[in-house]
């Protein structure tokens, strides 16, 4: 059984954990915080990230979402999340690593370290001016989301694919720490609706960050 180390708002755990849920892998979680720097976390990676997953059993050890998803898309033939033509391939990786990157850098960071960390670890109350700015660039990216869902049904074309899966990751913390304004993303808003309903995503939905919680329609599916 593969153990994943992780905390409920990492959205590139999220990423990997919907990954493993489309492809019917099993698995699970640890607690880790990665703040805290264990030393036993620190020795299984010593960048300090979040997520980690350990097969004991096996010796194996999977660090870094990126790589994770790969070794999955390549071990588990079950629902291809980087299928089609290499074009096709080559536009699914393009859009994950923009929302791992990108979206991460603008909307889904901030966030968390004004509402995640400086709460949790530092004892402080949040920036208003960063989370206004970090909710001003979620609005923008969404338009950009939007434009992406008026041209196919999924992210990056006709077909569910891992830049869904890493878009509705970061789209989730961002919402769960209430920095998403649905009010003029009905686009992405309807994808979203279809995401939540999925098997894969209700244990994200039912989780919790201890101390931190989320607006009263995060986990409903009809919001």
């Amino acid at each position: 059984m593969w153990l994943i180390h992780q905390f409920p708002l990492c959205p590139f755990s999220r990423k990997v954990r919907l990954l493993l849920g489309e492809k019917g892998v099993g698995y699970e979680l640890k607690l880790e915080k990665p703040w805290e720097r264990r030393d036993e976390f620190i020795d299984l990676n010593p960048a300090g990230q979040t997520p980690v997953m350990v097969d004991q059993e096996r010796g194996t050890k999977l660090i870094h979402s990126v790589a994770i998803c790969e070794y999955f898309e390549e071990t588990v033939e079950k629902s291809k999340m980087i299928s089609g033509t290499a074009t096709d391939r080559a536009e699914i990786r393009r859009l994950t690593a923009w929302f791992d990157e990108q979206f991460h850098a603008a909307v889904t960071g901030p966030l968390l370290g004004e509402r995640m960390y400086k709460r949790i670890v530092h004892r402080m109350s949040p920036d208003t001016a960063a989370l206004r700015e970090a909710m001003k660039a979620a609005n923008e990216m969404l338009d950009y989301v939007d434009w992406l869902l008026h041209r196919h049904n999924w992210i990056a074309g006709s077909a569910l694919s891992l830049a869904d899966l890493a878009a509705a990751a970061h789209i989730s913390v961002a919402d769960y720490l209430g920095g998403i304004d649905w009010r003029a993303h009905e686009n992405t808003r309807v994808w979203y609706m279809g995401l939540k309903s999925r098997p894969s995503f209700r244990p994200l939905l039912a989780e919790r960050m201890a101390g931190i919680a989320p607006p009263a329609d995060y986990d409903k599916v009809d919001f």
